[in-house]
């Protein structure tokens, strides 16, 4: 379903579930949200504004909904979220609901508290040469919180994105995955998982310093992929572009 689709079927679940809660005007279901205006409750139920997760949360609280059921329409839908009748004795919680995703597309314009990152990439020269060199692809984004950036102490202006290929670093780093990289924090700290320009090649790689001046570089799948030692004279080889400071993992549902 596009993205259009979606926000007017958010919006209409948000109108239905206020009814159903009894609240006569989007003017009231505001107040109850704490928000100013009427406007913000008016544009998600005409469909023309995506809801945040933290609102969606904030609109289930005073609905007595949960966030899926603001999201997804029915808290039982296969796929989404299923009431339990309460946890055993012997049970615990190991997660938190977040309420779901946000809706938007690429031309949703940023919020206040957003940042888009660049993504980084190889470029081969001279046709076919096999020769490549590093460089931000000048396209492709990807949005963060800056409070997400904050929380791990990284300004937003030296952040950029780097797509893993391969299984050199699984299980941690499927093929695929993306990770996030601090552009200004290029020393060494023996263990710490960075993205390096390796004479062309972008990789990403846990790295150790090694007596002498040289760099151990390792991956998580040691058996297949055992470590490489660089010597002194060709660390100038190896340019690290940033530490990696996140990684996001999208499993896919073969069914």
């Amino acid at each position: 379903m596009e993205s259009e689709d979606l926000k007017k079927k958010v919006g209409q679940n948000i109108k239905r579930l206020r009814i159903a809660a009894g609240i006569k005007s989007q003017a009231e279901l505001a107040t109850l949200c704490g928000w100013k205006s009427q406007s913000r409750v008016g544009n998600y139920e005409a469909g023309t504004r995506a809801v945040s997760a933290i609102d969606a949360g904030v609109l289930a609280k005073v609905l007595n909904v949960t966030p899926a059921e603001i999201l997804y329409g029915e808290s039982n839908k296969a796929g989404y979220f299923i009431r339990e009748t309460g946890p055993s004795k012997n049970t615990e919680s190991n997660a938190q609901w977040h309420a779901g995703f946000e809706l938007w597309d690429g031309d949703t314009p940023l919020r206040d508290d957003e940042v888009a990152l660049p993504f980084f990439r190889e470029v081969e020269l001279a046709a076919g040469n096999g020769s490549t060199f590093v460089q931000e692809n000048g396209g492709c984004k990807l949005r963060f919180a800056k409070s997400t950036l904050k929380k791990s102490n990284v300004d937003p202006q030296h952040a950029a994105c780097v797509t893993v290929s391969g299984n050199s670093m699984l299980p941690v780093l499927r093929h695929g995955t993306t990770v996030g990289v601090d552009t200004s924090k290029k020393s060494i700290i023996d263990g710490e998982m960075y993205a390096i320009d390796h004479d062309g090649m972008l990789r990403v790689k846990m790295l150790y310093r090694t007596p002498g001046g040289g760099i151990r570089i390792k991956s998580y799948n040691n058996d297949e992929f055992p470590d490489e030692f660089i010597q002194p004279d060709k660390v100038s080889d190896i340019k690290i572009i940033g530490w990696v400071f996140w990684w996001s993992v999208l499993n896919v549902w073969n069914n």
